[in-house]
């Protein structure tokens, strides 16, 4: 790749940065793949070549996370957003309601899906602002729920779990989107996991489902064929056809999570990245401002103010303008929240962050009034 791109550091929530060897193959190979003399983009996904390259992103993820047999790996088109549905459509059970756990804007929207097709009960009451995970003592679990959902890591307001919820034997699911592949999990803890591809895994277009087999059983009448996990699940999630490229992209990020050590060295980079920015941000005076309670702050998205804790937007915009012109992009705050975000997803490198923090540093330098 060009020595300019790779001076380009690219701290964006989703479509996220994919690492450099992935892409730097998939353009060696774009035009003639293995041979065949066409691209991935052109392949059947009947073909056996194709199956090969799925079949072998299938095995890897299981290699990666240790999956039990008694799971079916699923990669579905729809994203999040369609998991919102299919989740309740799949799951949800006559005369029972669904628990949700509301940490942040997309565990509501999942809420607000699943409220087409289900009684959904929130775990607790309401929160004033979504900066914090409350204790599972103030949670209020109905024994009798078709299922638990929670969202590990809420990337708009930079809330994550580290910890696994315990549900008393209910089927626990995770949208696990931004987290994915970012830590070691215990697969066997949860009924369903699902995860877009667009922040730890390769491109936005494909979504992971790993579901378990006594799950799989009667969808809704409602349920669109596209989303029904014992169809998908019979037809090797070939029903109709699969988001072929992006399934490749995603086996190449596979293949390079276990070159360079796995899950538990993406954790170990992981740690050391978010240490690198919370312990600045911590030791500025109040200049950098965290915006979610210590304990429940993400590894992977780190949303702060600068100058207070409501920001001052002049000098966010003018901190945004100057990290473009250094090669830092995609810092800008959701706009429902303001402020800064700073995402560091798997192919986000522990120097990458260490650039960033210097650069904040002399920001901060130069702009903190005495």
């Amino acid at each position: 790749m060009a020595e300019t791109e790779k001076r380009i550091l690219n701290f964006a929530p989703g479509p996220a940065k994919i690492p450099e060897e992935v892409l730097a193959q998939a353009q060696k190979e774009m035009v003639n793949y293995e041979g065949l003399g066409i691209s991935v983009m052109e392949m059947s996904h009947r073909s056996a070549h194709f199956a090969k390259i799925v079949n072998e992103a299938e095995s890897d993820l299981r290699e990666l996370l240790g999956i039990p047999d008694n799971y079916k790996v699923l990669f579905l088109q729809g994203g999040g957003t369609g998991e919102f549905a299919a989740v309740p459509l799949n799951l949800a059970r006559e005369g029972k309601s669904a628990d949700y756990i509301i940490t942040g804007a997309w565990s509501a929207k999942a809420a607000k899906e699943a409220e087409k097709f289900t009684k959904v009960k929130p775990v607790f009451k309401k929160l004033d602002k979504y900066d914090r995970i409350p204790p599972q003592s103030e949670w209020n679990l109905d024994p009798n729920a078709s299922y638990v959902y929670y969202c590990a890591n809420e990337t708009v307001h930079g809330v994550e779990f580290d910890f696994v919820p315990e549900t008393n034997g209910i089927p626990l699911v995770c949208d696990m989107s931004s987290t994915f592949l970012s830590r070691p999990v215990d697969v066997s803890k949860f009924g369903l996991i699902y995860a877009g591809a667009q922040k730890n895994i390769g491109c936005a277009g494909v979504t992971v489902v790993i579901v378990r087999d006594d799950l799989i059983s009667n969808p809704s009448p409602q349920c669109p064929i596209v989303f029904d996990y014992k169809v998908q699940a019979g037809n090797n999630s070939m029903y109709n056809t699969p988001p072929t490229f992006n399934i490749y992209i995603m086996g190449l990020v596979f293949k390079w999570i276990k070159r360079v050590g796995g899950v538990e060295e993406m954790d170990r980079r992981n740690d050391i990245k978010s240490n690198l920015l919370y312990d600045l941000i911590d030791s500025s005076n109040g200049f950098y401002c965290g915006t979610v309670e210590k304990k429940s702050r993400s590894r992977m998205n780190a949303p702060l103010r600068i100058a207070s804790p409501s920001g001052d937007q002049e000098l966010e915009k003018t901190f945004i303008e100057e990290a473009a012109a250094k090669n830092m992009i995609q810092l800008k705050g959701h706009r429902s929240v303001g402020g800064i975000r700073v995402s560091m997803y798997n192919a986000i490198k522990p120097e990458d962050v260490n650039t960033l923090v210097d650069f904040m540093k002399d920001f901060r330098q130069r702009h903190q009034k005495q």
